[in-house]
């Protein structure tokens, strides 16, 4: 099972756009890339690998994950369930550079 929801903020007037992403599929997850805004991620539950530039972190229920402007990131999920999460852009529409 794989869901996502995308809301772009332009639409209705606000400064951030949303991306609700709730799947239980063992290591999917986008592909490195990276935004010219932050992006924070809140996991409701679940657990994934982020790489945040040359780092990398497991993030869990109740985490919150903020990647700065311009930095390349990516996250899989770990499993076992399914990871639950709101990652919030801070401008009113997506941009995104795709790096691999």
């Amino acid at each position: 099972m794989s869901d996502s929801e995308n809301f772009e903020g332009r639409d209705v007037g606000s400064g951030i756009s949303v991306i609700r992403e709730s799947t239980d599929v063992v290591g999917s997850g986008p592909r490195l890339h990276r935004h010219p805004y932050t992006e924070t991620f809140v996991i409701i539950r679940g657990r994934a690998r982020f790489t945040v530039g040359d780092e990398q972190r497991d993030g869990g229920a109740g985490d919150v994950l903020v990647v700065p402007a311009h930095t390349p990131h990516k996250f899989a999920v770990l499993g076992p369930g399914v990871y639950e999460a709101v990652h919030i852009h801070e401008s009113d529409h997506f941009v995104t550079e795709w790096l691999e």
